[in-house]
């Protein structure tokens, strides 16, 4: 769920009904409802709907959904979380999926396919300073051109355009170099912007290796080797301090040890508590110390720069799912 949500427009938050009591004043939504709710707003999804399924099967469909979407409104909230919509469906009769059911439950909206149809699509993060994490590097042995590079290196831009004339600089090795040639994923030559996959061939022959980075001069990066981030733990396993993983982040792996635990976040009531370990399927505030710096951007300025994975070095399964907060 963490990994489809760090790149979705929006996301759809399903309730069943028949799971709620409905029927009382207080209702209490379920866990998970607050949870994934929670993780899409920590993730930046532009826009998120509610989609109360199941109410064919109760007993009065039309004040369930109002409760319902009366306990949905009060924690959006209390949470400070924008929401686009909350629809009644019923998934077995069809109701307000693809047609709409005008009436029922008291709803005269557009179904829900209708309402995702209409959602505006994000445009990458074209706006901000070009970064490239490499992903691939083809030699290109047959080119007796010395005059420039004899290497196109492959990747996905993560921000900012692709432009024949920058000028750029590679991390971790601090060299400088220029475009001289952008190729889309057709290898035709073009500009490239942010979400979309490039060739790059620099002016010169520079050191540079899948994982490394081709930033503009001016792009907005933190070079740390000490991290606060915000983390939604997956493992089964508590994490402790002291523990070492792996952070991918691009197309770069690096070794982290887990320096403090700042809090655990209560979903309940979304307040924030000290603590010693994270649970599985917590979220909470971390230290990290990387082994070598990473290039890293505030997760609130930058989708693809401010995120990353924890990797357990044992088993390599995905641990964690980390948001940089500076």
């Amino acid at each position: 769920m963490v990994t489809a949500a760090s790149s979705a427009d929006a996301a759809v938050v399903l309730i069943d009904a028949t799971k709620l009591e409905w029927h009382k004043n207080n209702l209490q939504l379920l866990p998970q409802t607050r949870r994934h709710t929670f993780l899409l707003q920590l993730l930046r999804v532009p826009s998120i709907i509610f989609a109360i399924n199941k109410l064919d099967a109760v007993k009065d469909p039309t004040p369930a959904y109002q409760n319902i979407k009366l306990a949905l409104d009060h924690f959006t909230t209390s949470a400070h979380i924008n929401t686009s919509a909350c629809i009644p469906i019923s998934a077995l009769e069809g109701f307000n999926v693809v047609t709409p059911q005008d009436g029922w439950c008291g709803y005269h909206g557009p179904s829900l396919l209708e309402l995702l149809e209409k959602l505006p699509a994000t445009t990458g993060e074209s706006d901000l300073a070009f970064s490239f994490p490499v992903q691939w590097v083809e030699k290109c042995h047959d080119s007796s051109d010395i005059t420039q590079g004899r290497r196109i290196y492959w990747g996905r831009v993560s921000t900012g355009i692709a432009q024949v004339g920058q000028t750029v600089r590679i991390f971790p090795d601090k060299q400088s170099a220029q475009i001289v040639q952008v190729f889309n994923h057709t290898r035709q030559e073009s500009d490239v912007k942010a979400g979309l996959s490039a060739g790059l061939m620099l002016d010169r022959e520079v050191d540079v290796s899948r994982g490394d980075w081709i930033l503009s001069p001016t792009a907005p990066v933190q070079e740390n080797k000490e991290l606060k981030v915000t983390m939604a733990w997956l493992d089964d396993t508590p994490l402790v301090t002291g523990r070492v993983y792996w952070a991918l982040h691009g197309h770069q792996s690096a070794k982290v040890k887990i320096q403090k635990i700042i809090h655990h976040l209560d979903i309940h009531d979304l307040s924030k508590t000290p603590a010693s370990e994270l649970p599985a399927n917590s979220i909470g505030d971390v230290l990290l110390q990387h082994q070598q710096p990473l290039v890293t951007a505030p997760f609130a300025n930058s989708r693809s720069l401010g995120s990353m994975v924890l990797i357990d070095p044992v088993i390599h399964t995905t641990s964690a799912a980390v948001m940089v907060q500076t």
